[in-house]
């Protein structure tokens, strides 16, 4: 007998597989449309196929259409702010110091490394990004001008406050460079790490409390293990370059493995008031030339530091102020760019004259237009003293005046709720503010107060900046303990896959890596997280806003990894970047060893497409297990009817009726059998059967206490919606 399976819109995973009969409890590429699941759209990666791959982890993205009518998308990783407009990516990130040397390189035969000397302290770090230009000469070295001239590297070390080291991609095959003509060192503003870092000490990071841009010398002499060696004497020890340690308190350097105290610093070159081996390491022979790291803000080895400390890694909060394109750092510097400018795309951002110097997030206000900064300086240049509950606005229509006065609209304020503000969100009228335990708005009122702020949510805070989003006056956000959702009041949304997210979200160090995505061509918020152990993201989570209901919320999971998202506005399709930390070829760096960032155009095609090589997205949908229907027998020797329960009798598929609403391609489909709810599921003998769009049947011969549905599909050029399954379904015994 044929008989009809339904399922409910929508992934449950707060249940058991058995439990979970007429639902669905897994998926990954599947939305709900109408409430039924089918597989999501393709995409494309944007921008030239030699020069497509960008330096580093993108942790901005802001798209916006000028006044000549000009469709930008500022995309701000972690190393690198680019301009993408008319398929091409411009880098247009700001400059912080610029330097002309001359005789300034050296190399070594057979070393791919370059040392470049300044005659003053450069204030350089490992990482950071350089750009070579007016490159004259180079003697003793193969290498030559274009290897050079309008260049960037990234930065492989800073052996002295003077020198830094390059990486060549390849070797010196010369006699080694001893002198060279002039050449323009560019320095880069840093923004950040890659990724979000844990806090250092036992149980929390890496043994020794490793850290990025940590500041490193040579030493300047041998250590013996039993004294303290050549180059130093019992309470001192001599480096080439002292000149970037600190001279105060107690602080402490590694050698290899050992730690060491010391407590002045003389000559440039000296530490004094040493002790050896201390935060429970042991005392080691040292080489002269061993590097020496500064770990006077690590945690001692074997030493735990407080729960749940994370450093934040390198982001931005861009918008855009008319044509201008508004940047800011996080927890840095602001700058701007004019997109309207007859040269654009060839200039860089600038700092914003008067503007905050150190702000952990902002927003341009909305129809008023001020300029608001979150978590930013009292005093303004100050960078000591940023407050991380301190919110600062311009005046109306001036990006450039923040002191407030009689006569403008400039102003701060200070809250109250919460350690320091995650992030902001401009709304339809008014802007949403988090901080890490409650929501506030802001919101325009006029003189005398500009605006005004109103707590409307506690133990609701941001799990992350990027974690918010807002469509149709309600936003959306993820924190640390939920989902929520404000259209004037707060609610908490309900979830049937909470558990499933939260059990395995990494928010000890990677609450900042959660960013939400708003896809409004189907009603979708979307939360990318990383899972587990990763720092990098891996998973997402998605709420349904046009197909839920407050009988049956609409969820889905997956593994779509994006670390930002922007929906169709501006460029008509939603436009994310893909973060690939493994591999390190960008096309615009040289060194570069923080990964890349491809930037894609979401809901085009059917399959993936990767610098024009194309590959299937493979998509599926699984059910819960569902048993033959309850059936009411007589009993022979009572006479009295008597109802067998769920799961009494095994029974028997004989063959199913496929009914997809659309489909392209093949389809496969797999019938998932088990006796018991502890036992493995097992797939039937003769499946997965491979579906068409001309399939009129399907025998199965499959037997089983209870059955569950897998629909998927594994190659390109496939697509499917799903439709009402039938299967002919019989008793077929009691064991």
């Amino acid at each position: 007998m044929l008989q009809k399976i339904g399922f409910q819109p929508g992934i449950n995973k707060q249940l058991t597989p058995t439990g979970a009969e007429g639902q669905w409890i897994d998926c990954d590429n599947v939305r709900f449309r109408y409430n039924s699941p089918e597989k999501i759209g393709g995409w494309n990666q944007l921008g030239n196929v030699n020069e497509n791959e960008l330096t580093g982890a993108g942790r901005g993205l802001h798209h916006f259409l000028n006044s000549l009518s000009q469709r930008y998308a500022i995309i701000g990783t972690n190393r690198i702010l680019y301009a993408f407009q008319g398929g091409v990516f411009y880098d247009i990130h700001p400059i912080k110091t610029t330097t002309t040397l001359t005789s300034a390189f050296s190399t070594t035969n057979g070393d791919s490394a370059v040392t470049i000397t300044f005659s003053t302290a450069h204030n350089i770090s490992p990482n950071d990004i350089i750009l070579l230009d007016n490159f004259t000469t180079i003697t003793g070295s193969n290498f030559g001008a274009s290897d050079f001239d309008n260049k960037k590297f990234m930065v492989t070390s800073v052996p002295t406050g003077t020198t830094l080291t390059i990486t060549m991609p390849s070797n010196e095959t010369g006699a080694g460079a001893t002198t060279s003509g002039g050449i323009r060192v560019q320095h880069y503003y840093p923004v950040g790490t890659p990724v979000q870092e844990k806090g250092y000490g036992w149980g929390l990071g890496s043994w020794g409390g490793e850290a990025s841009n940590a500041t490193t010398t040579t030493l300047n002499g041998a250590l013996g293990n039993d004294a303290f060696g050549t180059g130093s004497s019992g309470t001192s020890i001599v480096l080439a370059d002292a000149t970037q340690f600190p001279d105060t308190g107690t602080n402490f350097i590694k050698v290899g493995t050992e730690e060491i105290s010391y407590t002045g610093v003389t000559g440039g070159t000296t530490l004094t008031g040493i002790t050896r081996a201390v935060r429970g390491t042991t005392r080691a022979a040292h080489s002269d030339g061993a590097t020496v790291t500064n770990t006077s803000d690590f945690t001692a080895w074997n030493q735990q530091t407080s729960e749940g400390l994370a450093l934040d890694p390198g982001m931005w909060s861009l918008d855009n102020f008319g044509d201008k394109a508004i940047c800011l750092i996080h927890d840095g510097p602001v700058f701007e760019w004019d997109s309207s400018a007859s040269n654009a795309v060839t200039t860089r951002a600038t700092l914003i004259s008067g503007a905050p110097t150190a702000s952990r997030h902002m927003v341009v206000s909305t129809p008023d237009r001020h300029l608001v900064f979150f978590g930013t300086e009292t005093t303004i240049g100050d960078t000591g003293t940023q407050d991380d509950m301190f919110v600062r606005f311009s005046d109306q229509e001036d990006i450039n005046t923040y002191i407030p006065t009689a006569t403008n609209t400039a102003g701060t304020q200070r809250l109250a709720d919460g350690s320091r503000i995650m992030g902001a969100l401009r709304g339809k009228d008014a802007i949403y503010l988090w901080t890490d335990n409650a929501l506030f708005t802001q919101r325009f009122v006029g003189q005398p107060f500009t605006f005004a702020f109103a707590q409307v949510g506690t133990n609701c805070g941001l799990a992350g900046q990027n974690a918010c989003v807002e469509v149709d006056g309600t936003a959306y956000w993820m924190s640390k303990n939920g989902f929520f959702r404000y259209g004037g009041r707060l609610e908490s949304l309900p979830c049937l896959v909470e558990d499933f997210v939260y059990d395995d979200i990494n928010l000890t160090s990677g609450n900042q890596m959660v960013s939400a995505g708003l896809n409004n061509l189907y009603g979708e918020v979307m939360w990318f997280y990383p899972s587990g152990t990763s720092d990098v993201v891996n998973k997402m989570v998605c709420y349904n806003y046009f197909d839920s209901s407050p009988q049956r919320p609409v969820w889905t999971v997956g593994t779509l990894a994006r670390t930002m998202w922007r929906d169709s506005a501006v460029f008509g399709l939603p436009h994310a970047t893909e973060y690939d930390a493994s591999t390190d070829t960008s096309f615009d760096v040289v060194g570069n060893t923080e990964g890349k960032t491809s930037y894609y155009e979401h809901e085009t095609g059917t399959d993936q497409n990767r610098n024009g090589t194309i590959t299937a997205i493979v998509a599926n949908i699984a059910s819960g297990d569902f048993d033959i229907t309850q059936r009411t027998v007589g009993n022979q020797q009572t006479g009295i009817a008597d109802t067998r329960g769920d799961g009494e009798y095994l029974m028997k598929i004989r063959r199913f009726v496929p009914d997809f609403i659309s489909q392209t391609g093949d389809t496969q489909v797999t019938l998932q059998l088990r006796d018991f709810p502890n036992d493995s599921q097992v797939s039937s003998s003769l499946g997965p059967f491979t579906v068409s769009s001309s399939t009129k049947k399907v025998d199965t011969r499959a037997r089983a206490r209870a059955i569950a549905l897998k629909v998927a599909n594994t190659t390109t050029n496939q697509s499917w919606k799903l439709g009402t399954f039938r299967l002919d379904i019989q008793p077929d015994g009691r064991r």
